[in-house]
């Protein structure tokens, strides 16, 4: 019997900096920035509203991350869509290091931060209904997942039909 795993995350929250976007020695652009997510909850005693911020780490390569660095700015409100990956690296004092974060392959970009700017595909953010979002096409060969090898499992003997 095979054992399936899932490594997917979604999340919508708002950026916490502007994204850098930098590029590789060859030439593949990585952009960064982090995103925070709120949860808020009244505790069953029946004691006062409670929050709880999370912040969340997040990496786009090739031409989302381009995409990225051109339309996300400090507190836009973003959708994000990718997997956990973890990094291990020595910092500048030899350290040992690891960091979680979230490598995307689709991001949406929900409001604009800029109060009356317009938006990325030129549509007004004057009127006073929701803001439209700017869907971005998943991008189809980022050096993230072309660059890794990955173990595929012939599952088609565990399928009772």
């Amino acid at each position: 019997m095979s054992v399936r795993s899932l490594n997917k995350v979604m999340l919508i929250g708002n950026l916490t900096r502007d994204p850098n976007l930098r590029y590789t020695p060859n030439g593949t652009a990585v952009c960064s920035f982090s995103i925070a997510t709120n949860r808020s909850w009244t505790p069953a005693d029946g004691g006062e509203k409670q929050e709880k911020v999370e912040y969340h780490n997040i990496v786009a390569w090739a031409k989302l991350a381009d995409i990225c660095g051109q339309l996300l700015h400090k507190g836009d409100k973003v959708y994000v869509e990718g997997r956990l990956q973890t990094r291990d690296w020595k910092g500048d004092d030899g350290q040992d290091r690891k960091t979680t974060e979230i490598v995307i392959d689709n991001m949406m970009l929900l409001s604009n931060s800029r109060s009356g700017a317009a938006s990325s595909s030129n549509r007004g953010a004057a009127d006073d209904g929701p803001e439209e979002s700017t869907p971005v096409e998943p991008a189809a060969n980022t050096p993230a997942a072309s660059d890794e090898v990955s173990s595929v499992e012939d599952v088609a003997d565990d399928i009772p039909f």
